[in-house]
Protein backbone atom coordinates (compact mmCIF):
# COMPACT_ATOMS: atom_id res chain seq x y z
CA UNK A 1 0.00 0.00 0.00
CA UNK A 2 1.28 3.47 -0.94
CA UNK A 3 2.09 5.60 2.14
CA UNK A 4 -0.10 8.69 2.60
CA UNK A 5 2.64 10.74 4.28
CA UNK A 6 5.69 10.23 6.51
CA UNK A 7 6.62 11.52 9.97
CA UNK A 8 10.31 10.89 10.44
CA UNK A 9 10.81 7.15 10.02
CA UNK A 10 7.05 6.46 10.30
CA UNK A 11 5.05 5.94 7.13
CA UNK A 12 1.36 6.74 7.63
CA UNK A 13 -1.23 4.97 5.46
CA UNK A 14 -5.01 5.31 5.20
CA UNK A 15 -5.40 2.07 7.09
CA UNK A 16 -3.40 3.48 10.00
CA UNK A 17 -5.67 6.54 10.21
CA UNK A 18 -8.80 4.37 10.17
CA UNK A 19 -7.24 2.15 12.86
CA UNK A 20 -6.54 5.13 15.13
CA UNK A 21 -10.03 6.56 14.61
CA UNK A 22 -11.70 3.24 15.47
CA UNK A 23 -9.61 2.87 18.63
CA UNK A 24 -10.48 6.45 19.59
CA UNK A 25 -14.20 5.79 19.17
CA UNK A 26 -13.92 2.57 21.18
CA UNK A 27 -12.09 4.27 24.05
CA UNK A 28 -14.62 7.12 24.04
CA UNK A 29 -17.54 4.67 24.25
CA UNK A 30 -15.80 2.84 27.10
CA UNK A 31 -15.27 6.16 28.89
CA UNK A 32 -18.98 7.06 28.51
CA UNK A 33 -19.96 3.61 29.76
CA UNK A 34 -17.75 3.81 32.84
CA UNK A 35 -18.24 7.50 33.68
CA UNK A 36 -19.67 8.04 37.13
CA UNK A 37 -18.81 4.57 38.44
CA UNK A 38 -15.96 3.16 40.51
CA UNK A 39 -15.06 0.98 37.52
CA UNK A 40 -13.63 4.03 35.73
CA UNK A 41 -10.89 4.44 38.35
CA UNK A 42 -10.08 0.72 38.18
CA UNK A 43 -9.90 0.92 34.38
CA UNK A 44 -7.55 3.92 34.53
CA UNK A 45 -5.39 2.06 37.05
CA UNK A 46 -5.11 -1.00 34.80
CA UNK A 47 -4.39 1.22 31.79
CA UNK A 48 -1.59 2.95 33.70
CA UNK A 49 -0.02 -0.39 34.64
CA UNK A 50 -0.22 -1.54 31.01
CA UNK A 51 1.45 1.65 29.77
CA UNK A 52 4.17 1.20 32.40
CA UNK A 53 4.62 -2.38 31.17
CA UNK A 54 5.16 -1.14 27.62
CA UNK A 55 7.69 1.44 28.79
CA UNK A 56 9.81 -0.97 30.86
CA UNK A 57 9.65 -3.56 28.06
CA UNK A 58 10.90 -1.02 25.52
CA UNK A 59 13.61 0.12 27.95
CA UNK A 60 14.86 -3.45 28.38
CA UNK A 61 14.21 -3.76 32.12
CA UNK A 62 13.90 -7.54 32.22
CA UNK A 63 12.95 -8.00 35.89
CA UNK A 64 10.14 -5.41 35.82
CA UNK A 65 9.02 -6.73 32.44
CA UNK A 66 8.63 -10.26 33.85
CA UNK A 67 6.78 -9.07 36.96
CA UNK A 68 4.41 -6.75 35.09
CA UNK A 69 3.99 -9.35 32.35
CA UNK A 70 2.77 -11.91 34.88
CA UNK A 71 0.47 -9.30 36.40
CA UNK A 72 -0.98 -8.40 32.98
CA UNK A 73 -1.59 -12.09 32.24
CA UNK A 74 -3.67 -12.48 35.40
CA UNK A 75 -5.06 -8.97 35.00
CA UNK A 76 -7.12 -9.91 31.94
CA UNK A 77 -9.06 -12.52 33.92
CA UNK A 78 -9.34 -10.15 36.89
CA UNK A 79 -10.67 -7.39 34.63
CA UNK A 80 -13.39 -9.69 33.27
CA UNK A 81 -14.50 -10.46 36.82
CA UNK A 82 -14.31 -6.86 38.05
CA UNK A 83 -15.99 -5.35 34.98
CA UNK A 84 -18.66 -8.03 34.58
CA UNK A 85 -21.63 -5.61 34.99
CA UNK A 86 -20.04 -3.06 32.62
CA UNK A 87 -19.19 -5.73 30.03
CA UNK A 88 -22.77 -6.99 30.19
CA UNK A 89 -24.13 -3.46 29.70
CA UNK A 90 -21.72 -2.87 26.80
CA UNK A 91 -22.78 -6.07 25.03
CA UNK A 92 -26.45 -5.27 25.62
CA UNK A 93 -25.89 -1.82 24.17
CA UNK A 94 -24.26 -3.31 21.05
CA UNK A 95 -27.05 -5.87 20.69
CA UNK A 96 -29.64 -3.14 21.08
CA UNK A 97 -28.21 -0.97 18.30
CA UNK A 98 -27.34 -3.70 15.80
CA UNK A 99 -29.29 -3.81 12.54
CA UNK A 100 -30.45 -7.40 13.16
CA UNK A 101 -32.26 -6.22 16.28
CA UNK A 102 -34.25 -3.64 14.32
CA UNK A 103 -37.81 -4.92 13.96
CA UNK A 104 -38.31 -2.86 10.80
CA UNK A 105 -35.69 -4.97 9.05
CA UNK A 106 -37.87 -8.11 9.32
CA UNK A 107 -41.26 -6.47 9.38
CA UNK A 108 -42.25 -7.76 5.93
CA UNK A 109 -41.28 -11.38 6.53
CA UNK A 110 -44.05 -13.97 7.06
CA UNK A 111 -42.94 -14.99 10.57
CA UNK A 112 -43.20 -11.36 11.70
CA UNK A 113 -46.84 -11.03 10.56
CA UNK A 114 -48.04 -13.41 13.24
CA UNK A 115 -47.01 -11.15 16.09
CA UNK A 116 -49.85 -9.77 18.18
CA UNK A 117 -48.16 -6.54 19.25
CA UNK A 118 -50.42 -4.50 16.90
CA UNK A 119 -53.49 -5.87 18.71
CA UNK A 120 -52.46 -4.08 21.88
CA UNK A 121 -54.94 -1.41 22.91
CA UNK A 122 -53.30 1.53 24.65
CA UNK A 123 -56.58 2.95 25.98
CA UNK A 124 -56.52 0.90 29.25
CA UNK A 125 -53.02 2.17 30.00
CA UNK A 126 -53.99 5.79 29.41
CA UNK A 127 -57.12 5.52 31.57
CA UNK A 128 -55.24 3.67 34.31
CA UNK A 129 -52.41 6.23 34.25
CA UNK A 130 -54.90 9.09 34.56
CA UNK A 131 -56.64 7.39 37.50
CA UNK A 132 -53.37 6.55 39.28
CA UNK A 133 -51.94 10.03 38.68
CA UNK A 134 -55.08 11.61 40.15
CA UNK A 135 -54.54 9.65 43.38
CA UNK A 136 -50.74 10.15 43.42
CA UNK A 137 -50.25 6.39 43.15
CA UNK A 138 -46.93 5.38 41.63
CA UNK A 139 -46.77 3.01 38.66
CA UNK A 140 -44.13 1.48 36.40
CA UNK A 141 -45.29 -0.22 33.18
CA UNK A 142 -42.86 -1.71 30.64
CA UNK A 143 -43.87 -2.29 27.03
CA UNK A 144 -41.61 -4.99 25.61
CA UNK A 145 -40.72 -4.67 21.93
CA UNK A 146 -38.06 -6.80 20.22
CA UNK A 147 -36.46 -7.59 23.60
CA UNK A 148 -38.36 -10.39 25.32
CA UNK A 149 -37.37 -9.26 28.86
CA UNK A 150 -37.61 -12.84 30.16
CA UNK A 151 -34.82 -12.25 32.69
CA UNK A 152 -36.63 -9.25 34.21
CA UNK A 153 -40.04 -10.96 34.07
CA UNK A 154 -38.67 -13.92 36.02
CA UNK A 155 -37.58 -11.56 38.82
CA UNK A 156 -41.26 -10.87 39.57
CA UNK A 157 -44.54 -12.82 39.74
CA UNK A 158 -45.98 -14.31 36.55
CA UNK A 159 -49.53 -13.18 35.75
CA UNK A 160 -50.22 -13.76 32.02
CA UNK A 161 -53.53 -11.88 32.02
CA UNK A 162 -55.47 -9.78 29.54
CA UNK A 163 -54.79 -6.06 29.90
CA UNK A 164 -57.54 -4.03 31.58
CA UNK A 165 -57.76 -0.72 33.38
CA UNK A 166 -59.15 -2.26 36.59
CA UNK A 167 -56.41 -4.90 36.73
CA UNK A 168 -53.67 -2.30 36.31
CA UNK A 169 -55.17 -0.11 39.03
CA UNK A 170 -55.49 -3.13 41.33
CA UNK A 171 -51.87 -4.12 40.81
CA UNK A 172 -50.53 -0.66 41.65
CA UNK A 173 -52.88 -0.10 44.58
CA UNK A 174 -50.77 0.82 47.59
CA UNK A 175 -52.24 -2.06 49.59
CA UNK A 176 -51.52 -4.62 46.87
CA UNK A 177 -48.53 -6.96 47.40
CA UNK A 178 -47.69 -6.52 43.68
CA UNK A 179 -47.47 -2.73 43.61
CA UNK A 180 -43.77 -2.51 44.44
CA UNK A 181 -42.01 -3.06 41.12
CA UNK A 182 -42.73 -2.98 37.41
CA UNK A 183 -45.43 -4.56 35.27
CA UNK A 184 -44.16 -6.04 32.00
CA UNK A 185 -46.46 -6.03 28.97
CA UNK A 186 -45.68 -8.62 26.30
CA UNK A 187 -47.89 -8.46 23.21
CA UNK A 188 -51.41 -7.73 24.45
CA UNK A 189 -51.05 -9.40 27.86
CA UNK A 190 -49.68 -8.56 31.29
CA UNK A 191 -46.77 -10.98 31.51
CA UNK A 192 -45.55 -10.32 35.06
CA UNK A 193 -45.74 -7.87 37.97
CA UNK A 194 -43.46 -6.85 40.83
CA UNK A 195 -40.49 -7.08 38.48
CA UNK A 196 -37.07 -5.67 39.35
CA UNK A 197 -35.48 -3.37 36.76
CA UNK A 198 -31.84 -2.25 36.48
CA UNK A 199 -31.23 1.25 37.84
CA UNK A 200 -29.27 3.69 35.69
CA UNK A 201 -25.85 4.75 36.93
CA UNK A 202 -25.92 8.05 35.04
CA UNK A 203 -25.24 11.19 37.06
CA UNK A 204 -27.30 13.33 34.67
CA UNK A 205 -30.66 12.27 36.15
CA UNK A 206 -32.30 15.24 37.93
CA UNK A 207 -32.74 14.94 41.68
CA UNK A 208 -36.49 15.41 41.25
CA UNK A 209 -36.72 11.96 39.65
CA UNK A 210 -37.10 9.06 42.03
CA UNK A 211 -36.22 5.39 41.89
CA UNK A 212 -39.04 4.57 39.45
CA UNK A 213 -37.66 7.01 36.88
CA UNK A 214 -34.10 5.77 37.38
CA UNK A 215 -35.25 2.16 36.90
CA UNK A 216 -37.16 3.14 33.75
CA UNK A 217 -34.10 4.92 32.36
CA UNK A 218 -31.84 1.99 33.27
CA UNK A 219 -34.00 -0.53 31.39
CA UNK A 220 -34.39 1.73 28.35
CA UNK A 221 -30.60 2.11 28.16
CA UNK A 222 -30.05 -1.62 27.62
CA UNK A 223 -33.24 -2.60 25.76
CA UNK A 224 -35.58 -1.04 23.20
CA UNK A 225 -38.50 -1.12 25.63
CA UNK A 226 -40.84 1.81 26.26
CA UNK A 227 -41.58 2.50 29.94
CA UNK A 228 -44.56 4.37 31.38
CA UNK A 229 -43.98 6.01 34.76
CA UNK A 230 -46.49 7.60 37.13
CA UNK A 231 -44.80 9.60 39.88
CA UNK A 232 -46.01 8.94 43.40
CA UNK A 233 -44.72 12.31 44.63
CA UNK A 234 -46.10 14.62 41.92
CA UNK A 235 -48.64 12.49 40.06
CA UNK A 236 -46.97 13.38 36.76
CA UNK A 237 -47.01 10.92 33.87
CA UNK A 238 -43.82 10.25 31.93
CA UNK A 239 -42.57 8.01 29.13
CA UNK A 240 -39.01 6.76 28.84
CA UNK A 241 -37.33 5.44 25.70
CA UNK A 242 -33.64 5.08 24.81
CA UNK A 243 -32.66 6.79 28.05
CA UNK A 244 -34.74 9.90 27.26
CA UNK A 245 -37.53 10.99 29.60
CA UNK A 246 -40.67 12.72 28.34
CA UNK A 247 -42.23 14.24 31.46
CA UNK A 248 -45.50 15.83 32.49
CA UNK A 249 -47.56 14.30 29.68
CA UNK A 250 -51.26 14.90 29.24
CA UNK A 251 -53.57 12.06 28.21
CA UNK A 252 -53.48 13.24 24.59
CA UNK A 253 -49.66 13.50 24.61
CA UNK A 254 -49.40 10.06 26.18
CA UNK A 255 -51.61 8.50 23.50
CA UNK A 256 -49.71 10.22 20.72
CA UNK A 257 -46.28 9.15 21.99
CA UNK A 258 -47.35 5.57 22.71
CA UNK A 259 -48.71 5.27 19.17
CA UNK A 260 -45.47 6.69 17.85
CA UNK A 261 -43.09 4.62 20.00
CA UNK A 262 -44.97 1.30 19.82
CA UNK A 263 -46.59 1.36 16.37
CA UNK A 264 -44.54 3.98 14.47
CA UNK A 265 -47.64 6.11 13.95
CA UNK A 266 -46.47 9.66 13.40
CA UNK A 267 -48.28 12.36 15.42
CA UNK A 268 -50.85 14.24 13.39
CA UNK A 269 -49.94 17.82 12.61
CA UNK A 270 -52.94 20.09 12.91
CA UNK A 271 -52.79 22.78 10.24
CA UNK A 272 -54.36 26.13 11.04
CA UNK A 273 -56.69 27.32 8.28
CA UNK A 274 -56.93 31.07 7.94
CA UNK A 275 -60.43 32.47 8.08
CA UNK A 276 -61.73 33.64 4.74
Amino acid sequence: MIPLFSIGFLEIEWLDIIDVLLVTVLLYQLYKLLTGSVALKIFLGLLSIYLLYLVVKAAGMELLTIILGQFMGVGVLAAIIVFQPEIRRFLLMIGKTTAFNNERLFKGFPWRRTENVDKLSITPFIEAAKSLAGKNTGALIVFARSSELRYFAESGDAIDAIVSKRLLISIFNKNSPLHDGAVIIQGNRIKAARCILPVTESNDVPASMGLRHRAAIGLSEVTDSVVLVVSEETGQIALVRNGEVYRNLSAADLRSKLNHFLFDIEPKVVEKVAAA
